[in-house]
């Protein structure tokens, strides 16, 4: 599938055609950082493009962040801004072939959309497979109509539900009140436990 090729995602990253990346750390991410009980939380970030998310938690002491992507370009860009960030915590890489695993938490911002429907299934299944019992998968899902012609893809709550309720136990997934203006209305924010 060419849209979840590395080349197809470097190519994005070369021409600027980023239209998701908002350019900071998502509100409704950041306030859910900020009550993290533990710096010492092990924590993953897939498809994380220019990666403001760890590059927040990585300045609030948060030291065993990760990212992945496909993109060098993203990773690379990420470095630049944040030299003194773990390059071996930088991963270039097909998440699906992620070797690294018993994260506590995993942080969704993008990705799940960015997927085709087909594959999330396989989504759900290394996800859980890469975080600790009892570890939280945790971030945004847009919530939007369900299209073929993605990425993005939508999906909405119900569906949602439906999908993760297979392996985790949903602790909370609810239209996120503190979204950018142009995504307001268009985003879950969800947390969800490996039972």
């Amino acid at each position: 599938m060419e849209y979840l090729s590395a080349d197809y995602w470097e190519t994005r990253w070369q021409n600027n055609q980023t239209g998701w990346d908002i350019g900071y750390v998502s509100p409704p991410l950041k306030a859910y950082f900020d009550q993290l009980d533990s710096k010492q939380y092990k924590i993953l970030i897939p498809g994380a493009g220019n990666a403001y998310e760890a590059e927040y938690l990585f300045q609030q002491g948060f030291k065993n962040v990760f990212v992945v992507d496909f993109s060098k370009s993203a990773i690379n860009n990420f470095l630049k801004r944040n030299p003194s960030f773990p390059t071996e915590q930088a991963i270039v890489s097909d998440f699906f072939q992620l070797k690294e695993s018993h994260f506590d938490i995993i942080i969704e911002q993008t990705f799940f959309c960015a997927l085709d429907p087909s594959l999330r299934e396989n989504y759900l299944d290394k996800m859980k497979s890469l975080l600790k019992p009892g570890g939280k998968l945790a971030g945004l899902l847009f919530h939007l109509p369900e299209k073929k012609d993605g990425p993005p893809y939508g999906g909405d709550k119900e569906v949602y539900l439906e999908q993760f309720a297979t392996r985790f136990e949903i602790i909370e997934m609810d239209i996120a009140k503190n979204s950018i203006e142009s995504r307001q209305g268009n985003e879950l924010f969800f947390e969800a436990e490996n039972s």
